[in-house]
Formats: C-alpha cells, structure tokens, sequence
C-alpha cells in the first residue's frame, strides 16, 4: 500500500506574491476581499474567511517554464499564513467540491499521457495513490475539475 502526501505552495513562494512579486505572468497579485465562499489559499489549503483579503495571481507549479508548465488562476491570503501540513489526509476545504482532475507528471516535468482525469472527491487518495505506483510517474497534480485551477500536488509520502 501506497501511502500519499498532500503538499501546498511552498512558504518561500506564498511569501514572494504577499509581498507584491511578480506572478507567472510577471504581474503584481491582485488584491481582494473575500466574502468567504469559495476562496482557496494554496498555501494553507484552508478558505478565506469573509472580510479577510486575499490575493489572484497566476501560478506556475512548476520549477521552469516549458511546453507541459501550466499556469493558471489561484488564491493566496493576502497576509501571511502558515503552510499545510504535508499528511496523507485530503485537506478539510476539498471535500466542498464533488470532483476534482488528477494528472500524472514524469520527472522531466512533463504530463504523463493516459494518467489525468476527473475524480469524484472520494477517491482522490486511491487514485492519486494508483497513479504513483507507476514508474513512469513522479508526482500528481489536483485540479479543480471545473475551471482546471491548480489545487495542491500529492506524493509519495
């Protein structure tokens, strides 16, 4: 049996956009205030309180632009928070949405074709863990099935 990690954005990068540097695409975060729906913080994997602010940037989870480096829309607290712990259990906020994309990514970075697709909430762990098994997978990503937002990324634990 497989045992899997949950991982968020790391401290270093959260710290870089909450003090103003430049996203993926080279542009200062947005800032927001959150009305407390639906605000996912990649770093702590908790949701934005109402009245809290918040930031919109585009991330890319990647550690170097390349053909298979998406980016994409995500939430950040606009003030420091302390990062998700690495553990085997699916964060507390993913289980508001009913399904969410997993895809296999190589070593090299790259997406492993065949591996991604939509899964219901309750099976991300067995998947995730299923897809890591493979030799030719180094690591998940989990998407929001709906807009195809970077999540968090799973491992090996």
């Amino acid at each position: 049996m497989i045992t899997i990690r949950f991982i968020a954005m790391t401290t270093t990068m959260a710290r870089h956009y909450q003090a103003g540097g430049a996203d993926a695409n080279g542009q200062k975060p947005e800032t927001h205030l959150s009305d407390g729906d639906g605000v996912p913080c990649r770093h702590c994997l908790h949701n934005v309180r109402a009245g809290d602010k918040y930031l919109i940037l585009t991330h890319r989870p990647f550690p170097s632009p390349q053909p298979y480096a998406e980016t994409g829309p995500i939430f950040l607290h606009a003030d420091e928070c302390e990062r998700y712990a690495q553990t085997d259990q699916l964060p507390e906020m993913f289980n508001k949405s009913s399904d969410f994309i997993l895809r296999g990514y190589s070593c090299q970075d790259r997406i492993v074709y065949g591996t991604g697709g939509v899964v219901k909430t309750g099976g991300i762990a067995d998947r995730a863990a299923e897809l890591l098994k493979r030799d030719d997978v180094a690591y998940v990503h989990m998407r929001s099935a709906k807009n195809n937002c970077f999540q968090c990324r799973i491992e090996m634990a």
